[in-house]
């Protein structure tokens, strides 16, 4: 007998996640497995407050515009599910006929995923859970390169373009510190930027390495002597010895 299923966003957006929303639910509509797909408007936020749409009622010709819309169509939310809340997380499930559950999103979304299919593991409910990678960082185990991440390097090397041609105009020296919590993924993207030898960035500082402060002057330094200017690429999860963040 056919069941249903259930999907939702989680955590920050991103440029493609729509393409993984509307992938999720076009496969879900035609698996024999599956009768309805539903979505939860603002991830488990709008399970718990009822707050779902019906898949069925909306056209293929929409699903492909949502699919090319960049930040999160069923809206987002940060949540992490308590005790309390799986069991109402399942009561909702077993009101609409809901055994397969796909939640997209990156680490805390992963977090999530993990926590109630232990709890639905505990209350003997039976539900398959799946995750589906999203993030920027590309900072998720077993992930080459994750949807998100693509486009944000993207926009990362264009940023440093038009930092590197500023930089040549004017002169000085211009420090980008980029995100990617306690991964280098991004700020290495930053070297996509460069067209010529003397292109920024010219310094690029990953969480990967110990940062030294001493050290970091001192290339500064050497590169200004050098070039008379310098665009330097940090990341925001660098650490000194014993993993001291320097970023607060």
């Amino acid at each position: 007998m056919a069941r249903n299923a259930l999907v939702g966003q989680s955590g920050g957006p991103t440029a493609v996640i729509n393409q993984t929303l509307v992938g999720v639910v076009e496969k879900a509509l035609a698996a024999p497995e599956i009768d309805r797909v539903y979505g939860a408007i603002h991830g488990i936020q709008g399970i718990l407050d009822g707050q779902l749409m019906d898949f069925a009622e909306e056209r293929a010709e929409n699903l492909e515009l949502v699919a090319g819309t960049p930040s999160s169509a069923l809206l987002s939310v940060r949540l992490k599910p308590t005790p309390d809340i799986c069991r109402r997380i399942f009561e909702r499930f077993r009101q609409l006929d809901i055994h397969y559950f796909f939640y997209i999103g990156g680490n805390d979304t992963a977090e999530t995923t993990h926590l109630i299919n232990e709890m639905a593991i505990a209350e003997g409910y039976d539900l398959r859970c799946f995750h589906c990678p999203k993030t920027i960082d590309n900072d998720l185990l077993v992930t080459d390169h994750c949807p998100g991440y693509g486009s944000a390097a993207r926009w990362v090397a264009q940023a440093f373009m038009g930092d590197n041609l500023d930089n040549r105009s004017l002169g000085g020296i211009k420090i980008n510190i980029v995100m990617g919590r306690d991964a280098g993924w991004l700020t290495a993207a930053s070297v996509l930027a460069r067209v010529f030898p003397d292109d920024g960035p010219h310094l690029v500082y990953v969480p990967e390495v110990e940062f030294s402060l001493a050290g970091f002057c001192a290339d500064i330094e050497s590169v200004y002597r050098r070039l008379g200017r310098c665009v330097v690429a940090v990341s925001e999860g660098v650490h000194g010895p014993g993993g001291s963040p320097i970023i607060d």
